[in-house]
């Protein structure tokens, strides 16, 4: 136990400073409620229309291939750095498995660009009848193309 008492100390304090710290902003804090305080805030954009709204998917899978793409590069980091001083077998061995993992990796890289997964443009991914009978006031549901006149892009 005499190990971990400099660890279990550190912790300690840390827990006293964060209860310290949210109790203090909440009696000290201001106490004016008022309908403008009490808005939704999402980077400077004022709320429109309801919370059931469709929302883009294209949101979330641009974060997943975020994900995959940024753990490729963890793996690939920690493996050049044993690469550098491995015996020759060990670096034609896992030579080759990083060269079939990254031509997958190309590959899936090349499918993403070609299913247009990273394209923002609503109009081209989501099909005409999907915009007939959608009703969220005044919130525009499709965005305004060089192609389309606004009021055809809103209802």
């Amino acid at each position: 136990m005499g190990d971990y008492l400099p660890v279990v100390f550190l912790v300690a304090i840390a827990a006293f400073l964060c209860a310290a710290m949210v109790t203090l902003s909440w009696v000290l804090g201001p106490k004016k409620v008022s309908s403008f305080k009490e808005s939704p805030y999402e980077c400077g954009v004022a709320p429109l229309g309801d919370a059931l709204q469709r929302f883009p998917i294209k949101f979330y899978l641009v974060a997943i291939l975020f994900v995959l793409f940024d753990i490729e590069v963890v793996f690939l980091w920690s493996w050049l750095t044993v690469f550098k001083t491995a015996p020759l077998d060990f670096k034609l061995f896992t030579g080759a498995v990083v060269a079939v993992y990254m031509a997958l990796w190309i590959l899936g890289d090349a499918y993403v660009l070609k299913v247009g997964a990273v394209d923002w443009d609503d109009a081209t991914s989501i099909a005409e009848e999907k915009y007939e009978g959608a009703s969220f006031g005044t919130v525009p549901v499709r965005p305004v193309t060089p192609t389309t006149s606004g009021a055809e892009g809103t209802l």
